[in-house]
């Protein structure tokens, strides 16, 4: 069975309501439709350290997560949208990424080799494409593969107090668009999944 993990960059701790969590829970929702569960973390209520190791010591919960990463097969990174800007929390996974970059399975490939990622961003304010741009840049220098239009988004208009996780329901083109990253990230993982890139 094919597995996801999403992680909600959002900034608010608990359970409060968070429009990444819903554009995250409609993505696992599509995932579902080609057999895919997913496991959505959110990252704020766990203590991931500041740093580029694996595990930065006492108190760190980084390696948790982790261990969840390498056993899924596909990731869904959800952030918010701050000042034009993916969130801090998202800032702070991408710098644990990056103890990946010397990480290697048994045939020596980085051990993210034969993973997917795909993108959820939502905020009141552009930035979307950016955020995504430098996600996916992140994402495949560790080893994550990117399928084919693996982003979705919803920003709404600037200086407007509109949430996503206010709307009475989902815009069409964004529902449109979680569907095919779930059915593309989904594609790719099965692919991958039967012949891993070489070593």
């Amino acid at each position: 069975m094919v597995t996801a993990v999403a992680l909600n960059c959002t900034l608010k701790a608990g359970s409060a309501p968070s429009s990444t969590e819903k554009i995250l829970t409609e993505v696992a929702a599509q995932l579902l439709q080609h057999d895919v569960t997913t496991d959505i973390i959110r990252v704020v209520n766990h203590n991931v350290l500041p740093g580029v190791e694996k595990d930065m010591g006492e108190g760190d919960e980084w390696p948790a997560l982790r261990e969840k990463l390498l056993a899924a097969d596909i990731l869904v990174f959800g952030t918010p949208t701050w000042m034009g800007h993916l969130s801090s929390v998202a800032a702070r996974v991408l710098e644990r990424l990056d103890a990946e970059l010397s990480e290697t399975d048994a045939d020596g490939r980085p051990i993210l080799f034969g993973k997917v990622a795909v993108v959820a961003v939502v905020g009141n304010e552009d930035g979307a494409h950016k955020i995504s741009a430098d996600l996916f840049q992140a994402l495949n220098d560790v080893g994550y593969t990117i399928p084919a239009q693996a982003v979705t988004y919803w920003n709404g208009e600037a200086m407007h107090a509109t949430d996503y996780n206010d709307l009475d329901q989902t815009p069409e083109k964004t529902a449109a668009t979680n569907a095919t990253i779930a059915a593309n990230a989904a594609h790719l993982a099965r692919v991958l999944g039967a012949e891993n890139f070489p070593a």
